[in-house]
């Protein structure tokens, strides 16, 4: 499905009733607007992963502009700022009350930044693997240049060179850092992901290339401001977003919960799914 907003045709995708039976009434379940990483993937990654959690609350998929199935367009648009107003345009299109928002990487860089400047729209907030500032990149770049086999370095000089041209050559640096991504690296299985994401590299290009916007952004003067219950989740073994990273936005947040997935890496989905949607539900529920 397409919503047009913001002089762009944004995709999202609806899984799990609103409205459900309940004896003689019916009962109405949260919503979640679920935010993808990358920036340059696209939501699919989600499914089915988290699609448990559509027996608790209806899931909202999103493709940020320029990416997945959404409509490309002006790349100087391509920020995190311009992906925080397309949220927000989103749910306002949907017509949505305030939503549990669930941002994973990038994605939770996102959700974190529309919580802060749009409060009303937000009922709680879950943040996944994360950071508020762009130090974790110089933390990466050390941890590839430590530890990364050559393949791996070399895939990772495209991503910090901000130099990737074409789909084929994301997918080709996914496959090489897929053992860092997830603990539990499945080569069949990630390659299956990889074969039904749609890349865009201009997006990744412009956040993490020389002076993209990954390597200046700063949330942490606005996240103060964050007034709805937030749960902080982390990967222990997280080689891009290490756990320091979520600890600090656990600080920042006011009374904001911390959970560190201590047989995870960036991909806790992948690593440890059922332990993953067992919190993000009780939290929800709670």
């Amino acid at each position: 499905m397409l919503a047009h907003v913001r002089g762009t045709m944004l995709y999202f995708d609806v899984e799990g009733a609103g409205l459900v039976p309940d004896g003689p009434v019916m009962r109405e379940r949260p919503t979640a607007m679920v935010v993808h990483g990358g920036p340059g993937g696209d939501h699919s990654g989600f499914k089915p992963a988290v699609s448990p959690l559509a027996d608790a609350m209806q899931l909202i998929y999103f493709d940020h502009r320029g990416q997945g199935r959404s409509e490309r367009g002006d790349p100087a648009r391509y920020t995190l700022d311009e992906n925080v107003e397309d949220m927000e345009a989103l749910r306002r299109h949907l017509g949505l009350d305030p939503v549990v928002s669930i941002g994973t990487s990038y994605g939770g860089m996102v959700a974190m930044a529309h919580a802060a400047r749009f409060p009303e729209a937000v009922s709680k907030l879950v943040l996944i693997v994360t950071a508020a500032h762009g130090g974790f990149m110089a933390r990466a770049e050390q941890f590839v240049r430590d530890h990364g086999t050559a393949e791996q370095q070399q895939a990772c000089e495209r991503l910090w060179s901000g130099t990737f041209e074409t789909p084929e050559q994301m997918a080709d640096y996914y496959a090489a850092m897929g053992p860092l991504y997830s603990r539990r690296y499945d080569p069949a299985a990630a390659e299956a992901v990889r074969g039904r994401s749609i890349y865009a590299p201009e997006p990744l290009n412009r956040a993490f290339g020389p002076g993209g916007v990954l390597r200046s952004f700063d949330l942490r003067p606005e996240i103060g401001r964050v007034a709805v219950p937030t749960l902080v989740l982390a990967g222990r073994h997280d080689w891009i977003c290490p756990p320091e990273f979520s600890e600090e936005i656990h600080r920042l947040i006011p009374g904001a919960q911390l959970q560190i997935f201590e047989d995870s890496s960036h991909t806790i989905r992948a690593d440890e799914p059922d332990a993953l949607n067992a919190v993000i539900r009780k939290f929800v529920a709670s």
